[in-house]
Parts: C-alpha cells; sequence; structure tokens
C-alpha cells in the first residue's frame, strides 16, 4: 500500500470510510479533522472554532468539556468497566439508570430495554412488536407504519422505517411489512387555502384509509417522532397529533414516540410527548441520554406490552433479544450523571429561557430572499431555502446550494447540517443568547453569500 502520508487529513482519507459522506468527493474536498472541544465549540487542527450548531448531530446537549459527565465515566470505568444483563444478571448502576428513566417518563411505561443508539432501539421496538402480537394470538398484526421524511434510524429494519430516499437506494430497502404514511409538512404538502387543522385532519384521514386498505387486523404499529428531525426539522400541524392517535386508537395500533432527538428538553418540555399530548405505548431515547459523551439508548414500553412478551417468554423459555454492550455500565453511569445535571440546572426552564432568542432569530431570517419557510419550537429549528418565495419552488438537487450554503457557514464559525436545502439548528441546551445571536449572525452571512452565488450561476 501507498504510504498515506503522516497528517491526519491524509490518513483518513486512506483508512477511514465515512458515513453520510461524498465518498467519491472527499479526497479531493478532505475531512475536517476535530480535536477538542469546550462549550458550545469544537476546534480543528489549525485552531479554528465553530459553534456546534446541532450539538454534534443533535445529541451533545451539555456541550464539549462537561467535566461531571467525564469524572462519572472515569469512576464506574475504575469500579466496573464492563458486565451485561443477560441471564437475569444487571450491573447496579443500570438498574439505577432504568428506575430513573422509568420516574421521568411518560405515564404508562414501565419497563426499559438499554440498547447503544438510536437505531438499535427502534430496531428493538420493531422485534418486541412483532413478538407481541405473536403473544396475543395475532400472527398478522405485523405491518408498521411510519412516515414519508421520518427517520428513526439505519440499521435494517429501523432504515426501512426512515422515510428518506437516500437511505434506502441501493441498499435494498425498505423490506416487507414497512408502510409510509404521507409526511405532515403544511408548508409543503398543504393544498392551497387549507389550514393547518384542516391538513391534520387530512393527514389522519389518509392514514386511517390506509390501515383500512391493509387491513386493520395486519397493522401493528405507528411510528413518529414529535418533530421530524433529520427529515427536515418538520413541526406537526396544529391537532395532528390528536387526530392521529383517535385512528391508531380506533384500530389498536401501538404507537412509538421516537424521542431520540427531542427527549431530554429540546422541545422546551422534558418529553416531546409533553409537548404535543402524545401518549404513547413505547418511546425510544438516545443522543441526549448521555448528552453523547458514550453510546447508549433505550427503549420503554408499557405494562400491557411487557405483560404479553413476558408471559410468552415464559412459555418459550427465554427472550431471546440483547446487546453485548446494553446497558453497559459505564455508559449508564454517564447516562445517570446527565439526568442529574439535567434536574439540577433546570435544563428544561433553560431552554424555555432562551428558546425564544433562537426562534424570534430564525422568523427574522425568514424575511430572506432565499427562505421559504422558518419552523421550530425550543432550542430547534429549520430555515427552508427555495428558489422562488412565491411560489415556493425548491432548488434543484445538481443546484448544490445546501452544500454552498454549508460551507459559508462553516467559514463563518459555524457548523450545522443542511438537509437537502433546510439549514437545521438543535445547538447544545447549554447555549447563551450570546452564542444564540452569533449562530444567527453567521447564517445570515452565509445567507447573503449564497444569494450573491445563486444570483452569479443564474438560479434566481
Amino acid at each position: 500500500m501507498t504510504n498515506p502520508g503522516n497528517s491526519a487529513a491524509s490518513r483518513d482519507i486512506a483508512y477511514h470510510l465515512h458515513p453520510y459522506t461524498n465518498l467519491k468527493t472527499l479526497p479531493d474536498t478532505g475531512p475536517l479533522v476535530m480535536t477538542h472541544g469546550e462549550g458550545v465549540r469544537v476546534f480543528d487542527e489549525q485552531g479554528h472554532g465553530y459553534i456546534e450548531g446541532l450539538a454534534g448531530l443533535w445529541c451533545t446537549a451539555l456541550g464539549f468539556s462537561e467535566p461531571r459527565l467525564i469524572d462519572a465515566a472515569t469512576r464506574e470505568m475504575k469500579r466496573l468497566p464492563f458486565y451485561h444483563s443477560f441471564g437475569g444478571k444487571a450491573p447496579d448502576v443500570t438498574i439505577d439508570l432504568a428506575e430513573k428513566l422509568i420516574t421521568m417518563a411518560p405515564e404508562g411505561l414501565s419497563k426499559v430495554f438499554f440498547a447503544n443508539s438510536g437505531s438499535e432501539a427502534n430496531d428493538t421496538a420493531i422485534k418486541i412488536i412483532w413478538y407481541f402480537n405473536n403473544a396475543l394470538g395475532r400472527p398478522e398484526k405485523k405491518k408498521i407504519i411510519s412516515r414519508i421524511k421520518g427517520y428513526h434510524g439505519v440499521t435494517v429494519a429501523s432504515g426501512s422505517l426512515t422515510g428518506l430516499p437516500n437511505n434506502h437506494r441501493d441498499f435494498d430497502l425498505p423490506i416487507d411489512r414497512i408502510l409510509h404514511a404521507p409526511c405532515p409538512h403544511h408548508y409543503r404538502f398543504g393544498q392551497p387555502g387549507e389550514s393547518e387543522e384542516a391538513f391534520a385532519t387530512r393527514c389522519a384521514e389518509e392514514l386511517e384509509k390506509m390501515i383500512l386498505d391493509e387491513g386493520p387486523e395486519t397493522v401493528a404499529a405507528f411510528f413518529a417522532e414529535p418533530v421530524m428531525g433529520a427529515g427536515g426539522v418538520i413541526t406537526p400541524p396544529v391537532t395532528y397529533f390528536e387526530k392521529i392517535q383517535a385512528v391508531l386508537k380506533r384500530y389498536d395500533v401501538l404507537l412509538l414516540a421516537d424521542e431520540v432527538i427531542c427527549g431530554f428538553g429540546r422541545t422546551g418540555n422534558l418529553w416531546g410527548c409533553e409537548t404535543y399530548g402524545i401518549k404513547p405505548d413505547m418511546m425510544s431515547v438516545a443522543k441526549a441520554l448521555s448528552s453523547a459523551y458514550l453510546p447508549i439508548s433505550a427503549l420503554m414500553i408499557s405494562d400491557r406490552v411487557f405483560s404479553a412478551i413476558q408471559e410468552r417468554a415464559g412459555e418459550i423459555g427465554i427472550f431471546g433479544h440483547g446487546y453485548t454492550y446494553g446497558g453497559h455500565p459505564v455508559s449508564a453511569a454517564v447516562a445517570l450523571e446527565t439526568l442529574r445535571i439535567y434536574e439540577e440546572r433546570d435544563i428544561v426552564q433553560r431552554v424555555r429561557a432562551v428558546a425564544p432568542r433562537l426562534q424570534d432569530g430564525l422568523r427574522r431570517l425568514g424575511g430572506h430572499e432565499l427562505v421559504g419557510e422558518a419552523r421550530g419550537i425550543g432550542l430547534i429549528g429549520g430555515l427552508e431555502m427555495v428558489k422562488n418565495k412565491e411560489t415556493r419552488e425548491p432548488f434543484a438537487a445538481s443546484d448544490g446550494v445546501g452544500a454552498y450554503i454549508s460551507n459559508r457557514l462553516q467559514a463563518h464559525g459555524v457548523i450545522t447540517r443542511v438537509i437537502v436545502d433546510t439549514i437545521a439548528f438543535a445547538p447544545p441546551l447549554i447555549i447563551s443568547e450570546d452564542e444564540i445571536d452569533a449562530l444567527l449572525d453567521a447564517t445570515a452571512r452565509a445567507l447573503d453569500d449564497t444569494l450573491e452565488w445563486v444570483r452569479g450561476k443564474g438560479l434566481v
């Protein structure tokens, strides 16, 4: 093999297969190599600092230098560096975390299953839903509905739930028994003159028609994020979840709330379920559970679901599912300390205090010539760029507008994610109002740069 050189960037290109990256162009553009973090900022190997406008990947809620989480990991590493929960065993700290989560969870959830990522938690949910219906003698009730533009992970089953084309193309996804209901994005899919509430009614009617067309006896569950994150930061229309839940209840379809992004204060309440009046049968969490300092996720389930699978496992002799690192004691210790910090610092109240600064700023940027819609709640938001504000015509993917503004944001000291042509924001929950102002100022400058660029190319 040719010696790739000693720099981190050259070695990265030689040896590292990157997720969510254009693998063909990476050798030309090169990776951005990070070396350390402080507060809401990360720093590259040249010493340049960037506000992390997406908290890494919607996850680093307490920023990049919380000493209590580092100390918690160190203590547990010295005490019990690994143990599992197979065969009726469990690390004590994992039990403590399970108890803590259930005391915080929405009403009705009573048991916790630990995994390592949101994808694994949602994969587990699918398996438990199938197991549950087998236990109840309903072998045909197995189809699961998620939504177009929903995001639930990238493993084979959770990647099938995800309703984004690039997560399916050439991976032979989705698998059988996974269906996708329409996306509840009023700005994009509402009919002329249709109010948000009327649109929500239509979404519920379309879901009910899908269930009836498939046969209610075959439809097992519905997966939904309170706010659709990786699909473009799409907030639900008024009355949407109220009407959706009425349909699900009518046909005995379980509801899984995917709180992987929204959970632990992001929307201005502890749970997105609380923000939107969702009463889930199951709930998946990850990301901010440990402020992303170590991998951990959890699936919480209701007593109804647990009782059925408990009985069936007793008949079989075992519940044949689990992950080696699920509930890892070091990850559990960090997660438990994270939850303590959220409570001690009243992170929900902090989000409520600073969120208006972000949301008001995004609304102001919504007046920019390139922005069709500004949307969001709490400390999550998005700016959708359009070619024409009046007609809402989007840019073509081949125009490269999303990639261009992403580079301009980085040049102005902000890292975030541009989802097609929507600039997504979900900064660490510890962000200050001054840092929000800096984030918004950089975004305004990047929008102006991009407007000049698209005009120069004759795209507008």
